[in-house]
This record gives structure tokens, sequence and C-alpha cells, in this order.
């Protein structure tokens, strides 16, 4: 692994653990090269409560620009207000 690999984990472990003493869900967003994906976690990260991404076939956007990003975002909002989740806490999974 790079050192920059290895710096990243690092300062997500941290953040992670300060996460976990928040009681408060966690969303995080990936991005691959083709799509995007957002996921609500409890706060101790077992088990996902909302997710969306640009693959469900609802949504009919193309993937990789930033309009889809925001549709995802908003129908995770979305999604979550329906299960009573009004405050989250960002994982930036050690990014800067």
């Amino acid at each position: 692994m790079s050192i920059k690999n290895i710096s990243r984990l690092r300062r997500a472990k941290k953040t992670r653990a300060n996460i976990k003493v928040q009681d408060s869900p966690r969303l995080t967003v990936y991005r691959s090269s083709k799509h995007f994906y957002a996921q609500i976690f409890d706060n101790l990260g077992t088990k996902v409560i909302v997710s969306a991404s640009t693959t469900e076939k609802d949504l009919k956007l193309k993937s990789k620009n930033n309009e889809a990003a925001v549709e995802v975002v908003k129908k995770v909002a979305e999604r979550a207000l329906e299960n009573g989740i009004k405050k989250v806490v960002v994982d930036r999974s050690g990014y800067k």
C-alpha cells in the first residue's frame, strides 16, 4: 500500500471513532467510475438504514455528472426523512 493510502485509512479510523461517540447516523458517499452511491448507516456502522444510487431504475439519469449526484443525495434525504432521520454525520472516509 502507498503511504497516501495508509494515511487516509488512519484518518478514516479516527473520524469513524468520533462518529460512533456522537450517536448520529453516518452518511457515506461512494463514487465509482460510472455511478454514485450514498448510504446512511446506524452510528455503529453495522446496519444500512437508507441507500440510493444512480443504478436505480426510478432515477434514470446519466450517471457520471454532478446532476446525477445531486439527485442521488436528494433521494437519500427524502428516504431518510421518511424513516425519521433528521440529522446525520458525514463520513469522508479519510479524504481531506
